[in-house]
C-alpha cells in the first residue's frame, strides 16, 4: 500500500544547501512512491510572494511539479513564514492549496491538519502579530511593496523573530491543551498532525467524557528532515538525516 506523506518546517533558504538537496531527493524518491504529500506550512523560510523570481522557489516549484506529471497530488497549508504563498506558485508547483485548519479523511479516520501556530495560545504577543499580519489589508500592503524592500523585511522580521524567541519560555512557544481540545471537539476528529513547534511527537490528547485521542506533532528540517508515514495499518514519525 502506497503510503501518505506529511511534512512541514523546512524552511528551505538558499544559505542552507543541504536542506534543500534533502528535500529534493525526499520527493524525487520517496514521493513518487506515495499516495499523496502533504505539506504543513514554512516550506521556505520566508516566502516574498508569488513574484520573487530567485532560483530556490522556481526549483522547489519544479521538484514539485514532477510529482504532479507522475500523479502524485500534493497538498499545501501555508505556515507562518509562507502565508504569502499564492495561487501562482500553487499552480507552478502542481499544488493544491488547503484552508488553515482542514479535515482529511486519513484511511478512513477523520484527521484535523494545522500548521500549529494557532495552538499556541498562551504567546499572546505572537498571537497578536500574526493576526495583524496576516489580516487582508496588511497582505495587500505587503505584496504592493517592491521585491527589494520585502527582501531587507524578510530579513529583519527572522532577526526579530530569533530575539523574540529567545526570550521566552519554552511552555509558552508550545500548544495550550486546552487550545488543542477545542480544536479537535470543534472539528469532531480524534487525530490532529500539525508542525510549527518544532517538537516532533506523537501525544495522547485527553478530549473530555472519556474520549481520547492523538496529537502527531511533525519536526523541522534544521537538524535533520522529519516525515511522518501513514498507511491504513501503520503511521509513524522518521529523520531523514542531512548528508
Amino acid at each position: 500500500m502506497k503510503p501518505t506523506l506529511f511534512i512541514s518546517d523546512l524552511h528551505l533558504d538558499a544559505s542552507r544547501p543541504q536542506t534543500v538537496e534533502l528535500f529534493r531527493d525526499f520527493v524525487a524518491e520517496r514521493c513518487t512512491h506515495a499516495a499523496a504529500l502533504y505539506i504543513l506550512g514554512d516550506l521556505f523560510e520566508a516566502w516574498i510572494g508569488d513574484d520573487d523570481d530567485a532560483e530556490l522557489g522556481r526549483s522547489v516549484a519544479a521538484s514539485l511539479a514532477a510529482l504532479q506529471r507522475q500523479r502524485v497530488p500534493v497538498y499545501f497549508m501555508a505556515g507562518n513564514r509562507d502565508f504569502l504563498l499564492g495561487e501562482r506558485f500553487a499552480a507552478a508547483a502542481g499544488m493544491t492549496l488547503l484552508p488553515e485548519a482542514s479535515v482529511i479523511d486519513l484511511y478512513g479516520t477523520p484527521t484535523l491538519l494545522l500548521h500549529g501556530d494557532t495552538l499556541c495560545t498562551d504567546d499572546v504577543d505572537y498571537q497578536a502579530f500574526r493576526a495583524r499580519m496576516r489580516s487582508p489589508a496588511s497582505i495587500a500592503q505587503l505584496l504592493a511593496l517592491p521585491l527589494g524592500e520585502r527582501r531587507q523585511l524578510a530579513v529583519q522580521l527572522r532577526a526579530d523573530s530569533r530575539t523574540a524567541q529567545a526570550g521566552k519560555l519554552p511552555q509558552i512557544t508550545d500548544v495550550n491543551a486546552e487550545a488543542v481540545r477545542e480544536a479537535m471537539r470543534a472539528h469532531g476528529v480524534s487525530r490532529l498532525i500539525h508542525g510549527h513547534t518544532h517538537r516532533p511527537a506523537i501525544h495522547e490528547v485527553d478530549l473530555g467524557n472519556g474520549e481520547s485521542g492523538w496529537r502527531i506533532v511533525l519536526g523541522d528540517w534544521y537538524a535533520q528532515g522529519s516525515v511522518l508515514n501513514v498507511t491504513a495499518d501503520d503511521l509513524h514519525l522518521e529523520g531523514l538525516y542531512l548528508h
